[in-house]
């Protein structure tokens, strides 16, 4: 049996510590958790802890950080949730607030163009790789690899919409593995749908990034890597708030630094609107999974085995390996531009597959090629994207 609770204070202290030295993406995050709170510290029992996991990869949003939240929940009560939750991603929101801070100072540099001219082909391959684990992971039929296929087209060469992708690929699962049930198919899968926040055109900017990266986070199904498609369209193609290179650099900071991928969101909302950019884009795009996990999730739990519900759930599924590999193809037209970064590209990959090495030192040794390349080639394409 778990032992007595925790006070609020200790869930903070835990989460402040994880958050900070929690390395590996959220696979290592949620197994280290199993293995201090329910082996070491008692706070949880095994069942307990496999109901939180198998519950919040049913829900969009960051996996280690909802299960952060549904934790802290079981253990610290409502107060409990939000204050571990938030002390995970506090952390994590400043370091990357303060490597935005220092980008802002010196991204002009020649010295970081030369460093990127190296990560930016890492930053795709760690994108690629990434997204087979997520396939052989959880992709399963024909109808799931065919949404991912137009999926891929559609972001690859109309980019269109991300959200609405998942959406239709999410309503298309319900109703194709729902079948059965008969009459509650399309009521299941409208309440799992989560409202988009809304943009209007006469908000203030710090308005409409907190609107653009609630609607992101309300709808990142399958994993953090999957915002990277949904902020490469609105961030780059709808409001035009960062280029591509500076979007790379975002992708890349978010994958190296400690905590969920999408803690991009920080670094991006710091580059288009200061400090105050950052907490808005930070709140922003882990508000929902507060929300899910504290409203959404105990419902989840009871009829998470309605066909409807995991229909939609593989449907929005699909749309994210689709979408990924659509985002990928497009970064890659900006972040490959020449024999070395074709190599970088190819090598990277060769890394991660055989070698299995790990995201930070991939980025650092790219930096260092790249940085030591910038200097023969003077690649004038890489200013020109």
């Amino acid at each position: 049996m778990a032992a007595d609770k925790p006070r609020v204070r200790e869930l903070v202290a835990y989460f402040l510590r994880l958050g900070l030295l929690g390395f590996g993406g959220p696979v290592a995050l949620v197994g280290q958790m199993e293995r201090e709170l329910v082996a070491e510290k008692h706070w949880l029992t095994k069942e307990q802890m496999r109901e939180a996991i198998a519950v919040c990869q049913s829900l969009p949003g960051p996996l280690a950080i909802q299960v952060g939240i549904f934790v802290a929940h079981l253990r610290g009560g409502f107060w409990g949730a939000w204050a571990g939750g938030w002390a995970f991603i506090l952390p994590n929101f400043v370091i990357v607030a303060a490597l935005g801070a220092l980008y802002v100072q010196l991204g002009d540099l020649t010295a970081i163009s030369a460093i990127f001219y190296g990560v930016s082909p890492a930053v795709i391959a760690l994108i690629l790789h990434s997204c087979y684990r997520l396939a052989k992971l959880g992709m399963e039929d024909r109808l799931q690899w065919a949404i991912a296929a137009i999926c891929f087209v559609v972001t690859a060469w109309l980019q269109a919409e991300v959200a609405w992708l998942f959406l239709g690929a999410g309503v298309i699962g319900a109703l194709y593995y729902g079948r059965p049930p008969g009459g509650s198919t399309l009521r299941s899968a409208a309440a799992i749908l989560v409202p988009a926040a809304t943009q209007s055109a006469q908000w203030p900017l710090l308005a409409k990034v907190l609107g653009f990266f609630l609607k992101a986070g309300s709808l990142t199904f399958g994993s953090g890597l999957v915002i990277v498609p949904f902020l490469q369209q609105g961030v780059v193609r709808e409001h035009g708030w960062l280029d591509e290179r500076a979007f790379l650099i975002a992708v890349a900071i978010g994958m190296i630094s400690p905590g969920p991928v999408v803690i991009t969101a920080t670094f991006v909302g710091f580059l288009v609107a200061g400090f105050w950019g950052a907490t808005a884009a930070t709140v922003g795009i882990f508000l929902p999974s507060f929300i899910l996990v504290l409203v959404a999730a105990p419902l989840l739990a009871r009829y998470r085995a309605n066909r409807s519900v995991q229909g939609f759930i593989k449907g929005a599924y699909g749309a994210a390996i689709g979408t990924i590999l659509g985002a990928s193809v497009l970064l890659g037209k900006v972040a490959i531009g020449d024999v070395f970064t074709v190599l970088v590209a190819l090598i990277s990959l060769i890394a991660l597959f055989r070698w299995k090495t790990s995201n930070a030192a991939l980025i650092a040794v790219t930096a260092a090629l790249g940085y030591g390349a910038y200097a023969f080639l003077h690649p004038t394409w890489l200013m020109i994207r």
